[in-house]
């Protein structure tokens, strides 16, 4: 999919955090399940990683109501903490493979991530990933401050 689709989720946030600090909490399991989920009501049981190039990353969500979600991916581009990109798939959509591209950019003690997430099947499925992104960042903002 090109951008020209409308099939792409761009986010750009600033954190008050080291690069290296926002980087980890991408690929740490034990950070990853303190925040990626897209609301405070949600939580992510389960967060596996295999941080290389050809490496794993699963996570599961669990809603309010007890019904859960998974996505994984292969990482297929690690540069700590400047850049990391994987694919990416979720279980109720597992044809539609994604790539998930993240930049890290440090200055003056805070992170600012630009997260391009292309590849996305329909205009549906855009809008609820863009809106669970922005959840996400929300969570990570709070776990990064904390």
């Amino acid at each position: 999919m090109t951008e020209e689709s409308g099939h792409v989720v761009r986010i750009e946030r600033n954190f008050a955090a080291s690069a290296e600090e926002v980087f980890d909490a991408w690929t740490s399991p034990e950070v990853m399940r303190r925040w990626f989920h897209p609301a405070p009501d949600w939580d992510t049981p389960e967060a596996e990683v295999d941080l290389r190039v050809g490496g794993k990353v699963r996570v599961v969500m669990r809603r309010p109501d007890g019904t859960q979600g998974e996505g994984q991916g292969e990482y297929t581009l690690i540069d700590r903490p400047h850049r990391l990109a994987m694919t990416w798939t979720f279980d109720e959509d597992p044809s539609n493979e994604q790539v998930i591209e993240l930049s890290f950019s440090e200055s003056e003690g805070s992170t600012t991530v630009l997260m391009v997430n292309r590849g996305i099947s329909t205009d549906e499925r855009r809008d609820a990933q863009d809106a669970g992104w922005h959840g996400c960042f929300n969570e990570l903002e709070r776990v990064l401050a904390g």
